[in-house]
């Protein structure tokens, strides 16, 4: 969409899933050739072409999977793909994007070896870590972006990435009160919403200034040993009588049993002699001397939480000192780390899990007198540049919102390639 706009031409496009094949058809129905899984294409078949633009898979490389790299097969080599697209079909430019955490993963090798084999292939190439929210478009979406030029025909040395503006941004400038194409929030997510309104009122009432760190409410009354030895190595009479999730005494017959009754985060299995990672040590200790000082209100508020599941025990206020002490304004995102809250300036990524689609508390919701619900797919669009974009009748909502959480954003890419192709 990006260099479409820049009058450039598609020649050739893959896409491994059929829906999203569809939706190219639908919105560039003019492109010659749409095929399907790359790696079962021939490359003398893809047309010539003086640009390749290309996403290979983030997910061996991201912080949020297991960050295998090059070696997640079917994945992680993908990049491979491209570089023998490159050796061959040789066009004078090439454009690709990925995590952030790419240039470091695994201490650094695996951007050496991306580097090298393009290289090697005859590119000069730069890279850059940005962001929509950087340029006034409301989402934090931090990518790298890699260019280069063929070594023949440019220097790489004449390229600036675009500078960030800075400019503030808002993101009340994307939402239309009146689209009424929005996913309603479930009765269950209202309580949940409700719960943490009023930890949060409570924690106003009390003069009590919310922490940077994440709440994890399972560790409220919490005693059991964490620091030196962690529970899977301790011994059943050891934790016995103690106070595990939400302060609740361990009892049982069995080891596994007693296990059981911690918070999930405090099962994992160690080696022999392994301490828990430094982070996690840390946030229990943050959470348990924050209760500590809290007890007498949080004891109020607690019963209302003992049968959420886990991730909905965990709470993030990413508003700073200075943001009213209330949920009504905010920004919602349910993530697996609890619920986030941030303020009305960008919208968090959007991202391949449709469950983790933003909540703006504060909209009405049509013909109701309740307030409150899902980012449409509108609204998605818009944050990724793609107002114009299509959808098929055929793709659910969901669909929809992994789709857009998988694209690259538009505005960001078009700045970039208006300097890569002076």
């Amino acid at each position: 969409m990006a260099l479409s706009g820049l009058k450039h031409e598609c020649v050739f496009a893959s896409e491994i899933r059929k829906d999203l094949r569809d939706l190219y058809k639908i919105n560039f129905p003019n492109t010659p050739h749409i095929e399907g899984d790359i790696t079962k294409v021939k490359i003398k078949d893809i047309p010539d072409h003086d640009i390749l633009c290309a996403g290979f898979p983030c997910q061996p490389f991201s912080q949020a999977g297991y960050q295998m790299g090059f070696d997640d097969k079917g994945r992680g080599n993908m990049f491979y793909v491209i570089r023998d697209i490159l050796k061959e079909k040789k066009p004078k430019y090439l454009f690709l994007e990925n995590v952030a955490n790419l240039k470091g993963h695994d201490g650094g090798n695996t951007w050496n070896t991306i580097e090298r084999e393009l290289i090697k292939v005859g590119y000069g190439i730069d890279e850059c870590i940005l962001s929509p929210h950087q340029f006034g478009i409301p989402q934090h979406r931090k990518r790298i972006y890699i260019v280069g030029i063929r070594r023949d025909q440019g220097t790489i040395n004449d390229f600036h990435f675009p500078e960030p503006t800075n400019e503030k941004c808002d993101i009340h400038d994307i939402i239309d009160e009146s689209d009424s194409n929005y996913i309603p929030l479930k009765e269950e997510t209202r309580n949940y919403i409700e719960t943490w309104s009023q930890f949060v009122k409570l924690a106003e009432e009390n003069n009590c200034k919310l922490p940077g760190f994440p709440i994890w409410a399972m560790e409220f009354g919490a005693d059991y040993e964490y620091e030196n030895t962690p529970p899977c190595h301790q011994k059943a009479s050891q934790l016995k009588g103690k106070h595990g999730k939400l302060g609740s005494v361990i009892i049982g017959k069995s080891k596994a049993q007693m296990l059981a009754q911690l918070p999930i985060y405090a099962q994992d299995t160690r080696k022999e002699g392994e301490k828990f990672q430094d982070w996690k040590i840390r946030y229990i200790k943050q959470n348990r001397d924050f209760y500590s000082k809290n007890k007498e209100w949080i004891d109020n508020w607690i019963n209302k939480i003992r049968t959420y599941q886990n991730s909905h025990m965990k709470f993030e206020w990413n508003c700073g000192n200075n943001a009213s002490m209330t949920l009504d304004d905010k920004i919602l995102q349910f993530r697996a780390s609890g619920l986030r809250v941030k303020m009305p300036t960008f919208s968090p990524a959007l991202n391949l899990v449709g469950t983790q689609i933003p909540i703006f508390p504060w909209v009405d919701v049509p013909d109701s007198d309740l307030k409150g619900r899902y980012m449409t797919i509108k609204e998605a669009a818009k944050i990724q540049g793609m107002e114009q974009l299509s959808f098929s009748s055929n793709m659910s909502p969901t669909r929809c919102f992994e789709a857009l959480g998988n694209a690259v954003n538009v505005e960001v890419v078009k700045k970039i390639a208006q300097e890569l192709l002076k």
